[in-house]
């Protein structure tokens, strides 16, 4: 094994920043090559077979041009529909990202949970399986937001959402049939953590809960005895669409990815 060889990530957008956060924070020297299918951005309002037929392209792009000695597919809308497709389609080990169900069904008190994710993900039958498995005799509530996801995407670009636009995209959760018991929500979109203080704020009384902790020491887990640099070297953000600019490079910048690219 390469020290160089890198971990490379996969999101629709920004939101597997929240993974690759804390992966950093257990790997700090890892060569990091983050990937951000912009042009197609947001999955979370295309079909199952869009989604099936084009992240599977990209991946085997992007693994035969930086060779990663792990692929984190760190979008909740794409593992939810496809994850065993990808791991087929891929001849290196990879690691998905799937709402938090089994943990929120542990912490909740009230026995009514809520999956907040995009339109995509809370209709899949994978997300009917882990209720059914991990939450069953609960509430299980979902709702899926296309306008937290670019509120998300609009805050690390510099533009930062009020606390009422948050509240107002996420209400409808609270507002179905045993929602105003929910305590605990898992935050099913990789880019929903990136709203969690506004979210706070915003419902004072929740929980959220994510996987961002969770995938990153499964990646440490699979690359453990492997050989890294000494000394972070500088992460590469690679866009499908238009080059990121302005506040979003600080952004970046802050998570170690300090080169950009077009893919």
């Amino acid at each position: 094994m390469n020290p160089d060889q890198p971990l490379l990530f996969f999101d629709s957008g920004v939101g597997g920043l929240s993974v690759l956060g804390p992966t950093r924070a257990l790997l700090p020297t890892a060569p990091i090559v983050y990937a951000a299918d912009s042009a197609g951005f947001p999955y979370g309002t295309k079909s199952e077979a869009e989604i099936a037929s084009r992240v599977p392209a990209l991946l085997g792009r992007l693994v035969e041009r930086f060779q990663p000695r792990l692929v984190a597919i760190a979008c909740n809308t794409a593992c939810t529909i496809a994850l065993d497709h990808f791991r087929a389609a891929l001849d290196v080990p990879v690691v998905g990202t799937v709402p938090a169900i089994k943990v929120a069904a542990e912490m909740t008190r009230s026995g009514a949970i809520g999956v907040l994710g995009t339109e995509a993900t809370i209709r899949q039958r994978y997300v009917d399986d882990l209720a059914e498995q991990f939450a069953s005799g609960q509430t299980v509530a979902r709702h899926g937001s296309s306008e937290l996801v670019e509120l998300a995407e609009r805050k690390l670009a510099g533009s930062l959402p009020s606390v009422e636009e948050v509240r107002s995209a996420t209400l409808p959760l609270f507002e179905q049939d045993g929602g105003e018991a929910i305590d605990v929500v898992v935050l099913a979109c990789t880019h929903f953590p990136l709203l969690e203080d506004e979210l706070r704020q915003a419902f004072p009384q929740v929980s959220w809960v994510d996987g961002g902790a969770g995938i990153a020491r499964r990646i440490a887990f699979l690359t453990r005895g492997q050989p890294w640099p000494d000394s972070c070297p500088d992460g590469i953000a690679l866009f499908t669409g238009a080059p990121p600019g302005g506040p979003l490079l600080a952004a970046l910048a802050s998570y170690g990815l300090t080169e950009t690219a077009n893919l």
